[in-house]
């Protein structure tokens, strides 16, 4: 037993919304819906399993709102009046909740006319009383008033917000409202709460308010000094609002002496007993939280942890024969089985047991995650559960960690026997090599020794090709290895900065300790083995076989090429454009001080939208709820259609300073000294609809039609004797959508090979002349991103009612796209997913929510992710069958360097362009084929020269 007690008390009411709107809409086999049940327990079960690790509580309890009122609405009859009703499907989770709470055997409290927030606070006022110390497991503001109050037997308060995994503590609040806890219901009666609708004094923000407390002292101090404080609209405010004020101090104030509904010691932890749990887990059809429960306990009736001990004795070996089938319950991690190789008598035996398995997760640990210029530390391998190793390669440390002039190598498998011992294994066709983004793998072993691995599988594709947009078990819906061992494993990966440190103190890897090397490097395998035996197998009763095996696993191995072969800049051009864009950018700055009259940080939301709405006096400004006028793009474009040229001029301002900060600066930096070429990272999980997207740096975003981005573009270039060729898809998300929606006029159009936007202006507005055939452009991709009528009316520069007859019309003259709509919204309502032509799956937690924000942009995303998604697969189809053609025909030289969007950059000699053009065009015209026949010819325009903005 603890020598001092410690109280949890869970604001379990912020847990249900959080659970709620992180998870998708899921039901139980009773047809109950439980999103937010299953996400409340698995982040009930995460904060007892975190705890318990931390040797945390002696006593827990979960604090809940039994209704939406209390005793503050006689009070104030408009507290908390602004309040939405529930989403309907929430309410009956409600008690379900309730029961999950219960099934841990944990103390669930809640009282008629009372808050969460007064049981807690009574709760720790007693239990402080006694000694205990007391944790509040919430970010609640109202709650920090609480913070480092300490009771006459020595107890102290703190919390713990678990979304950010941080202490708070008396130093926290002071730097959250600039005055200690004790003052926090000060302030908040002077800033007021528009969340509970607590009146405060208008205009008084968090600022002003924590200034007048700091300088008074306490709120009656500030009120009484108002009388006498020099004229403003401040002073009108705080005499004015005195008794609003008064009255916000009373409803902030917490109730400390509330009856205790259950005694302090009946909240002791005992342990969870697995019997009531399993039950409700059953009931409900949690499977895997089943699963992870099953493997935390030895008999039915005995009391488990719910971060079950590690077994003493190391893991079974994996047999002679290979581990080529997953057992049917893998065993609870343990590290303590990884092997460290570090002789070639060791190493030898892992690649005939390998050899034998038939399939091996691999993983690099490397000095850097610049796959082009980082060293390799060491590779770990793993055959099964606990079955893994770790091999150094390239470790240097002391015997406290660290590197110094004088270090010595451990002992460790010389570099160059290791490569040719590995290769066969990892070149070999007989033995599948699995990976977490083995992309970055194949760069390394293949850069740094020359080991070309095939063939391969990668989790994170796999995760993506079934998950894309959905988060599971309340962790998310992400692909990186430390979400998808959350999600599928119940397990909580070793984090790199505990292996490392961070800031100063970090250290490269190839310097940490073998045995803590070998235990973070071997889990990351063991890991990966783990996730492949529990993803593949949904494939093919989930049905994302064919998008994985004939679109996306296929193209690994091209983009990994693609990025080491880089491209060729010319910095000497980029940085005459650094310096042409400083110079104009230093023009603009002056002009939009010398229209404002003043200067001021042009940058700074802040001071842009006082000088606009307030100074200047333009109308549309709009505060949030930080107090400052809004200053984004759509209310600046706003304001320069109505003739505010400080707000053009603003506009090019920005683009200017993000040009050459993201590229004719960026770029030279990001030139690699090795190659003299730029190597972007492209992510094949990166973008919701499958679009490949690039970091360091991102080619995606330069602006196409600009002169601007042109200007860029020409500062690609390729090597002496060759040109950059560019093959572009046209209009294929127009063509996708007439294959798609069935649309007559529309194939007809691309059949024939017409103007697209001038077969719609004629149809729209009977006519075509420069005007119709921009708007008719306008309406055809605006539709297809499912814009609204006010959408649709900023983008045209006319009134709402307007743009709804051109929707109106559009939908009369091309019925089909409007039935399209209609029957994909139905459908992803109805399974939660949308789906290309080629299967894959995009997922859309939020298209019923009750946020009508959240559900409009589900709704608009769902209405184009098929279209812009089988864009993606075409392109991708095309990449991956692109080299093996053109070395068909004979050009297996050329270098396929650039994807951007729809379009493919090539590096070439200029005497080979016609006869590559005519295997590129060839191979993206058919792309789709045989999978897919299209209604619609896929249009591809192709040119060449030395440079890619000659390229277009």
């Amino acid at each position: 037993m603890a020598d001092k007690q410690h109280l949890y008390l869970v604001d379990g009411s912020a847990y249900i919304f959080r659970a709620y709107h992180r998870l998708p809409p899921l039901t139980n086999p009773a047809g109950t819906p439980v999103g937010a049940v299953y996400g409340y327990t698995t982040m009930l079960w995460k904060l007892a399993d975190d705890l318990d690790k931390a040797d945390g509580p002696t006593h827990l309890a979960v604090i809940l709102d039994k209704g939406s009122t209390s005793f503050r609405n006689a009070l104030y009859d408009q507290y908390k009046a602004n309040r939405p009703d529930p989403p309907e499907d929430l309410v009956p989770q409600f008690p379900l909740i309730r029961d999950a709470t219960r099934a841990f055997s944990l103390p669930c409290i809640e009282e008629d006319d009372l808050e969460a927030d007064d049981l807690i606070a009574s709760y720790a006022r007693e239990a402080t009383r006694r000694g205990w110390d007391v944790t509040i497991v919430s970010s609640d503001k109202d709650l920090m008033q609480l913070v480092g109050k300490c009771g006459e037997g020595g107890g102290c308060v703190d919390m713990l917000d678990t979304m950010k995994n941080q202490r708070i503590g008396i130093p926290e609040v002071v730097e959250k409202f600039g005055v200690p806890p004790e003052l926090v219901g000060d302030v908040l009666a002077l800033m007021g709460d528009s969340v509970d609708n607590i009146p405060g004094i208008y205009g008084v923000g968090p600022k002003t308010a924590t200034k007048l407390i700091q300088e008074y002292g306490n709120l009656t101090a500030a009120l009484d000094a108002a009388p006498s404080m020099k004229p403003s609209k401040l002073q009108e405010r705080l005499v004015e609002g005195r008794e609003m004020a008064e009255l916000s101090r009373v409803l902030v104030q917490l109730k400390e002496d509330c009856a205790l509904p259950i005694p302090l010691d009946e909240m002791k932890l005992d342990g969870v007993p697995p019997g009531p749990l399993a039950a409700f887990l059953s009931e409900h059809g949690f499977t895997s939280l089943l699963k992870r429960l099953d493997a935390g306990r030895g008999s039915p009736d005995r009391p488990t942890q719910l971060n079950p001990a590690k077994p003493q004795t190391a893991g079974a070996a994996a047999s002679a024969s290979g581990n080529r089938q997953p057992p049917p319950e893998m065993p609870p991690f343990d590290r303590s089985t990884y092997e460290c190789v570090t002789t070639m008598e060791r190493l030898e035996h892992w690649i005939e047991r390998a050899f034998a398995a038939r399939l091996v997760a691999i993983d690099t640990e490397t000095s850097s995650l610049d796959a082009m210029r980082a060293e390799l530390a060491g590779i770990s391998l793993a055959l099964g559960p606990n079955d893994a190793c770790y091999i150094p390669l390239g470790h240097i440390v002391t015997d406290g960690g660290g590197a110094d002039m004088f270090a010595e190598k451990p002992q460790q498998v010389e570099r160059q026997a290791a490569y040719a011992a590995l290769k066969p294994l990892l070149e070999r066709d007989a033995v599948l090599k699995v990976g977490q983004n083995i992309k970055y793998d194949l760069n390394i072993l293949t850069r740094c020794a020359g080991i070309e691995v095939a063939p391969i599988d990668d989790t994170m594709i796999l995760s993506f090709a079934l998950d894309a947009g959905r988060s599971l078990d309340g962790i998310g819906g992400g692909h990186g290895m430390d979400e998808l061992s959350e999600r599928h494993l119940g397990h909580t990966t070793l984090a790199f900065k505990d292996i490392c440190g961070t800031g100063k103190k970090a250290i490269p890897f190839g310097e940490v300790p073998l045995d803590r090397a070998t235990e973070y490097a071997a889990e990351d395998a063991d890991v990966t083995w783990r996730l492949y035996t529990t993803l593949k197998p949904r494939l093919a009763v989930e049905g994302g076989t064919q998008v994985y095996e004939r679109v996306d696993r296929p193209l690994i191995p091209v983009v990994a090429q693609m990025e080491r072969d880089g491209i060729k800049v010319d910095r000497q051009r980029l940085a005459r454009l650094s310096d042409e864009f400083a110079t104009e950018i230093a023009r603009i700055e002056d002009e939009i001080y010398n229209d404002a009259g003043m200067k001021f940080t042009i940058g700074s939301p802040k001071q842009l939208g006082d000088v606009l709405f307030d100074k200047l006096g333009y109308k549309g400004g709009r505060k949030g709820k930080s107090g400052q006028y809004s200053t984004n793009q759509a209310i600046l474009e706003g304001l320069a259609a109505q003739g505010a040229e400080v707000a053009t001029k603003v506009l090019e301002w920005r683009q200017l300073t993000k040009l050459k900060s993201t590229y004719t600066d960026a770029l030279q930096a990001a030139i690699n000294p090795d190659t003299g070429r730029v190597h972007t990272s492209y992510s094949l999980v990166g973008a919701q609809t499958g679009r490949l997207s690039s970091t360091d740096p991102n080619l995606q975003n330069i602006p196409i039609r600009t002169e601007i981005g042109r200007q860029i573009r020409e500062a690609f270039v390729a090597e002496e004797g060759n040109v950059l060729l560019a093959a572009d898809y046209s209009q294929i998300e127009l063509r996708l959508a007439a294959h798609m929606a069935d649309v007559p006029q529309l194939k007809d159009a691309f059949a024939q090979g017409e103007d697209i936007h001038a077969r719609t202006a004629m149809e729209m507005f009977g006519t075509v002349d420069r005007d119709t055939r921009a708007r008719a452009k306008t309406v055809n991709f605006a539709i297809l991103y499912g814009i609204s009528r006010w959408g649709l009316a900023g983008r045209l520069g006319m009134e709402a009612d307007e743009a709804q007859a051109i929707i109106d019309t559009y939908f009369q003259r091309f019925p089909g796209i409007q039935s399209y709509i209609h029957t994909t919204l139905e459908s992803v309502r109805e399974k939660g997913y949308s789906e290309t032509l080629f299967g894959r799956k995009t997922w859309f937690p939020r298209i019923k929510s009750g946020n009508q924000a959240e559900r409009q942009g589900s709704e608009r995303a769902a209405i184009n992710a098929p279209i812009q998604g089988t864009s993606a697969d075409i392109i991708k189809r095309a990449m991956a069958r692109m080299m093996p053609a053109l070395e068909a025909a004979g050009l297996g030289h050329v270098r396929m360097l650039l994807q951007v969007h729809d379009e493919l950059v090539f590096e070439l000699p200029e005497r080979d362009v016609a006869a590559a053009s005519l295997v590129i065009e060839r191979v993206m015209a058919e792309a789709s084929l045989p999978a897919v026949a299209l209604d619609v010819p896929l249009g591809i325009e192709i040119g060449f020269g030395p440079s890619w903005g000659t390229a277009h």
